[in-house]
């Protein structure tokens, strides 16, 4: 009988020494609501809102209809809304049918942290940089305020004054900082010069926050863009520079050196800001092992996209998902979807499938690559 006992007492131990730590004895968050801030990996329509909405067959999975969406369904900023028992984060810029009850979305496709000198039709970068967000925020949260005193439906669509301090501020850009460089013919030397000033420009965003009442910070390193069909399509990868799993290894060498200096930033930002809890999320190496293990992990194609037309990885800039040409006067789809979009990970050449955010979002809600090494659950907790 003690033998049994003691068995069961060091497989309780061991249980308890592989789960993520620092929970113990801690309560779970309540977040009341959301504030989102980045680019497409998280926008649930603010640059439709701004400049027309995506087209179909975006959203075709869960919405049954584009949703604002650049994928065919949820993002992880869904999960993570519904993990926390919120509804889906309505766009700060879209004016029909929102409700900002529980938080607003802030986030536009195309958009950086260091504002950029080109217009979207130029570039294909949002105007909406991570400065213009935190406008639109301060704005919000001081407008909301003043119009919940006139009562009836504006107290119904707006957030309470001590739902700003107690409110989950997640964010999840930096991305486009690094491919904005090499798309006006950077060199990756370059690149790497500029980032100590992008996440200057993050770290003062962050503290403003903070100025406003944020309290609690989740935020998302940057993924594996050397993976990504509209990089590896469009940017010179030499055969030597191509690694095992199909990735360009320069551009990914960029985003984890963009990575290790984002972590930096937190640290300090957590002695200068003593009042928050931050939490750093590594999903680049969630991403990564999605893709250079895809049938492991459930998945049949790794790279390719599963909306597009020709290429290599069935992407063209110029004909893009949902994309048509017009042939004796009618217009022809070209950029069709996938019969399956549940096993490709890669929606779009440059975005997510629903089904690779959901598994994405399995790896990192329990806190298992998370530093400090808590769930969301418990993310408003200072450690």
């Amino acid at each position: 009988m003690e033998s049994h006992s003691f068995s069961i007492f060091v497989i309780l131990l061991i249980s308890a020494m592989s789960a993520p730590k620092l929970i113990f004895g801690l309560t779970p968050c309540e977040f009341p609501a959301i504030f989102n801030f980045g680019d497409s990996n998280s926008d649930t329509g603010g640059l439709s809102a701004a400049f027309g909405q995506a087209s179909p067959p975006a959203g075709e999975t869960y919405f049954h209809t584009p949703a604002g969406r650049y994928s065919d369904g949820r993002l992880v900023i869904d999960f993570i809304a519904e993990s926390v028992g919120l509804p889906y984060l309505s766009a700060y810029l879209d004016s029909v049918g929102s409700n900002f009850t529980h938080g607003a979305n802030f986030a536009t496709a195309g958009s950086t942290i260091r504002p950029q000198n080109t217009t979207l039709s130029q570039s294909g970068f949002s105007p909406f940089s991570l400065n213009v967000q935190y406008y639109q925020f301060h704005d919000f949260h001081q407008r909301s305020q003043v119009a919940r005193t006139r009562g009836e439906v504006f107290q119904k669509l707006l957030p309470k004054a001590e739902d700003f301090s107690r409110a989950l501020y997640a964010l999840d850009i930096g991305q486009n900082d690094l491919t904005a460089g090499y798309f006006l013919n950077m060199s990756t030397d370059q690149v790497r010069a500029y980032i100590p000033d992008v996440l200057g420009q993050f770290s003062t965003i962050i503290k403003y926050i903070y100025d406003q009442g944020g309290r609690s910070f989740w935020i998302h390193n940057t993924g594996p863009v050397g993976c990504l069909p509209y990089i590896l399509d469009r940017l010179l990868v030499r055969a030597p520079e191509v690694d095992k799993a199909g990735c360009a290894t320069p551009y990914n060498e960029v985003a984890q050196y963009f990575n290790i200096k984002l972590k930096e930033t937190v640290v300090q930002l957590r002695n200068q800001l003593p009042l928050a809890a931050i939490t750093y999320v590594d999903v680049y190496s969630v991403k990564y092992s999605l893709i250079s293990q895809a049938t492991k992990h459930g998945f049949k194609h790794s790279l390719s996209a599963c909306c597009g037309h020709g290429g290599k990885y069935n992407y063209n800039r110029n004909v893009g998902c949902g994309g048509k040409v017009s042939m004796h006067g009618k217009q022809i789809l070209l950029g069709r979807s996938c019969n399956d979009p549940s096993v490709w990970i890669n929606w779009d050449g440059v975005h997510y499938t629903e089904a690779a955010n959901k598994w994405v979002f399995q790896q990192i809600v329990d806190g298992s690559f998370s530093d400090p090494p808590i769930p969301l659950k418990f993310a408003c907790h200072r450690r």
